[in-house]
């Protein structure tokens, strides 16, 4: 157990490693993160990666199961690798073709409505557009990095994730300088265009998820299509509101601030998507 200070002990302590599925940033591996510490393990004996999305527990074997339940909890799956697997092995789902297929629509979709909602972006003048064009953008890119890295090495996904992170890095700072230019240009935006591209977003995060509701395999699979779709929705539906603020205020502000925490969020993920990178290649 672990003592006063939340601390393992280190007699025991050995180290234990899991396949995430279902999780698309930095925010989904700080999630599991906390639900292991609420099962009293300490913050430095639990990492997930969102470069490799590889859960690690240094952890006594004895508490194993406790923690299991208390990260399972999140709706994410967890698959253990097991000493001697291949590193490179991956989930009996991603083998499936007709899984990899709906994968492969996932990414056309995201990536495709992603650039045109960016050009919808320079055409209403929208910052929120744009940046929500980026997330769109980078969860494609995810996607697709995840359907050419089946069978790689963890170091070769390391390095892909490093360099998706750098070039997702560069998108969202020439998102935000754009949007701190237009703060002290204070153009307003088309409003109505705005709405339109934000209701179109939500159609397609519905459209991305369909093809992957036929290969739900119990509840927690189920949950974490249902927390993707959630997160994407969100922020199509601010831009949404964003739009209806402009319309009323006759004001910028509304897509600007919609654009600064859109972009914020995407930069946060990106810089962990680097830094888990960094610190993979220098762990393998």
């Amino acid at each position: 157990m672990a003592n006063a200070q939340g601390a393992e002990p280190t007699a025991d302590v050995a180290s234990f490693r899991y396949r995430v599925s279902g999780m698309d940033c930095a925010k989904d591996a700080a999630q599991i993160e906390r639900a292991a510490q609420s099962a009293g393990v300490a913050p430095e004996a639990v990492k997930v990666s969102s470069a490799t999305h590889i859960l690690t527990l240094n952890v006594p074997e004895a508490r194993l199961s406790e923690i299991e339940r208390a990260v399972a909890a999140t709706g994410y799956g967890f698959d253990r690798i097991e000493a001697g697997d291949d590193e490179a092995q991956e989930g009996a789902a991603y083998q499936d073709p007709a899984y990899r297929r709906a994968l492969w629509i996932v990414v056309i979709l995201n990536v495709g409505y992603g650039i045109a909602e960016m050009i919808g972006g320079f055409i209403s003048g929208s910052q929120a557009v744009k940046a929500d064009a980026l997330d769109f953008i980078g969860d494609g890119l995810i996607t697709f990095l995840g359907l050419l890295a089946i069978g790689w090495s963890i170091v070769w996904r390391a390095r892909s994730a490093l360099i998706q992170g750098i070039f997702l890095g560069v998108l969202g700072l020439g998102v935000l300088g754009t949007t701190i230019w237009r703060a002290f240009t204070q153009t307003t935006p088309d409003a109505g265009l705005m709405g339109l591209f934000g209701l179109i977003a939500l159609v397609v995060n519905v459209l991305a998820v369909l093809p992957l509701l036929r290969f739900r395999k119990g509840d927690a699979n189920m949950r974490a299509v249902w927390l993707f779709s959630r997160n994407d929705a969100i922020g199509n539906a601010a831009v949404v509101v964003a739009a209806a603020l402009v319309a009323w205020l006759g004001s910028a502000w509304p897509d600007l601030i919609v654009a600064f925490g859109i972009a914020g969020l995407f930069l946060h993920s990106s810089w962990s998507i680097i830094r888990d990178a960094r610190a993979d290649l220098k762990t393998t």
